[in-house]
């Protein structure tokens, strides 16, 4: 039998400037970005944040713990070991269905979890005076 998963939560400042360089997807009413830490801990980092935006301090708490619940439900089977994770809460994240929040958060991690094939760049052509006329 595997150990449970351990989460810690992120609570200071750096840690959530440091999961803001990692990966970040946004997928209805979350955005959620990812670091992996690289440091052989096997525990999760887990933050919550909501801006102004969003409305008072009743609508943000209210979008934190929406947040944080789908974090619970999803975070088990779709979250990666070593990794730190940072929900931000979005526009809609108080009104949204719960099955439709859960389906964000679970389409989120899973992107978030598989690594992002290397697409090549096209590289352009020149412009007209760098190139040589036959």
């Amino acid at each position: 039998m595997s150990d449970p998963l351990q989460i810690k939560r992120l609570l200071r400042r750096p840690q959530f400037l440091a999961a803001a360089k990692g990966a970040s997807e946004a997928r209805g009413a979350v955005v959620i970005q990812r670091l992996e830490r690289g440091d052989g801990s096997p525990h999760i980092g887990l933050g919550f944040t909501a801006t102004k935006k969003i409305g008072g301090a009743v609508q943000r708490n209210r979008a934190k713990r929406r947040l944080r619940e789908a974090a619970r439900a999803m975070l088990a089977q779709h979250g990666v070991p070593g990794s730190d994770y940072v929900f931000i809460a979005r526009m809609g994240t108080t009104e949204r269905a719960w099955d439709r929040l859960l389906d964000d958060v679970k389409s989120t991690l899973t992107r978030l979890a598989t690594p992002k094939a290397h697409k090549p760049s096209h590289a352009r052509a020149p412009s007209g005076q760098d190139r040589q006329n036959p």
